[in-house]
């Protein structure tokens, strides 16, 4: 099966959580509803992450993973376009497979995950890439959820993309 990826846009995404970008007049955005904590005593986590590009596509994917108690907000700090791969649980527990979307962010649009939704790791584009990423954690395996994907899946690039 192959997931073929689409621009990014808020209506498209409100599923699986928040796209975050700025307003275009000047002032504040305030974006706190789209946070999420399932653990009152899990404190905040606030990370930056680097990542190298992916270097080809098609690409294999090979495992999702979750944050059943906490939202997680990508922040990019220096980015050009990034992949996002989603899905919401399937009837029988898990990824639902059938379900998945891909979408390309651009730089500017961040993500907030909402709890419990299945993704795939960050996957830059065009060059190394950094993100803040923010998320509530207490250390425990409760944190995160990683489940190899068995089935034959690739992540599908348009050309114009």
């Amino acid at each position: 099966m192959s997931i073929v990826t689409a621009p990014r846009t808020a209506e498209d995404f409100k599923p699986f959580g928040a796209v975050l970008e700025g307003s275009t007049v000047p002032g504040r955005t305030y974006l706190s509803d789209t946070l999420a904590n399932g653990r009152p005593h899990a404190p905040v986590s606030l990370a930056v992450a680097t990542v190298e590009p992916k270097a080809t596509f098609p690409m294999p994917v090979t495992v999702l993973e979750r944050h059943e108690h906490s939202s997680q907000t990508f922040i990019p700090l220096s980015v050009t376009r990034y992949v996002i791969l989603v899905t919401l649980d399937g009837p029988g527990g898990g990824p639902d497979l059938g379900r998945l979307r891909a979408f390309v962010a651009r730089a500017g649009q961040g993500v907030t995950y909402a709890m419990g939704t299945w993704h795939h790791p960050l996957t830059v584009l065009d060059g190394p890439a950094s993100f803040a990423v923010l998320m509530w954690r207490d250390g425990t395996t409760g944190d995160e959820e990683f489940v190899p994907v068995t089935a034959p899946l690739t992540i599908v690039l348009p050309e114009a993309s």
